[in-house]
């Protein structure tokens, strides 16, 4: 419909004509907040990968996710042709020791997330539908955190599937594949929120990109590098201790005190099973908190 006003003749008042111009209302369902959610969810995970973006945007995430894989299929190869016993390294083990990989899949790609969204400030536009700001929040954190697992998980399950080709003891590789996923899980959403705080403080991707990297490699470089002072020294009781400070070694004295893992503290002096709920507590309360920061940013924001 359109309304038009038209000016009658000398002391005649205004005349509206009203056109029917074809408009009609939209009469078909109305999806609501779930879908907006799920789809949200659905663009920020394809979007870590590069899908549906320009091909440059894929080669990085490509690159670091053949980089990842890659160990687990040379040392399955080297399993079935020596025909060993065992794997060389335990599946919770895998995550930390490429972990280098994983800090710089997260720093390119937590910025692209919602950085682009701050920059170009197009979350309000968000907030124009039937989304509200925690369902902006849920929908970023759990693509993040499921982009990681996917990174994470995939050598686990061909090292798992190339240990039962090598005929490998079924009931341990088992094991010892389940204890992995839940590693990279906690792993994943950890990470997940740590990197999405830095990225959503500034909407530079560049800067959001180095935050992260210092954010993950700074830490774990100080915290290991006391661990083994603390070690030479004899005081082998603080080195669990020191564990705390660090995303990596959170995750690496989780594994160790509930998963069966090994330790990668100096003397592999990992936490016990009571030190290990102290660890299971800060990662928790990480998480929450970092869900909290976001829920925060984006309410000012959307503002």
């Amino acid at each position: 419909m359109a309304i038009e006003q038209t000016a009658g003749g000398p002391g005649t008042p205004e005349q509206t004509r009203i056109h029917d111009i074809g408009y009609r209302n939209y009469d078909g369902p109305r999806l609501g907040r779930a879908y907006a959610r799920r789809s949200l969810f659905s663009q920020s995970l394809r979007g870590a990968y590069g899908l549906g973006r320009s091909a440059k945007s894929k080669v990085l995430p490509i690159v670091l996710f053949i980089v990842i894989a890659a160990p687990a299929l040379i040392m399955i190869a080297v399993a079935v042709t020596t025909k060993a016993h065992d794997l060389p390294i335990h599946y919770t083990r895998y995550a930390i020791y490429l972990q280098a990989v994983i800090a710089l899949f997260l720093a390119s790609q937590a910025p692209q997330s919602v950085s682009r969204d701050l920059r170009f400030r197009t979350v309000p536009l968000y907030f124009s539908r039937p989304i509200e700001h925690t369902d902006y929040v849920r929908a970023k954190f759990a693509a993040m955190a499921s982009a990681l697992f996917i990174l994470t998980a995939t050598p686990m399950v061909i090292l798992y599937v190339g240990a039962l080709l090598a005929k490998l003891d079924f009931s341990t590789q088992s094991k010892g594949f389940l204890q992995g996923l839940v590693s990279v899980a906690v792993l994943s959403v950890l990470f997940a929120g740590i990197g999405l705080v830095i990225a959503a403080v500034t909407p530079r991707r560049g800067f959001g990109i180095a935050a992260v990297i210092a954010a993950m490699t700074i830490p774990y470089g100080a915290v290991s590098t006391i661990q083994a002072i603390a070690y030479d020294q004899g005081t082998e009781g603080a080195v669990q201790w020191l564990g705390l400070f660090s995303p990596i070694t959170l995750v690496d004295g989780f594994g160790t005190a509930f998963l069966g893992g090994d330790s990668s503290a100096p003397g592999g002096l990992g936490p016990d099973t009571g030190v290990g709920f102290v660890y299971l507590i800060v990662i928790l309360a990480l998480i929450a908190g970092c869900y909290g920061a976001l829920a925060r940013r984006y309410r000012k924001v959307g503002l």
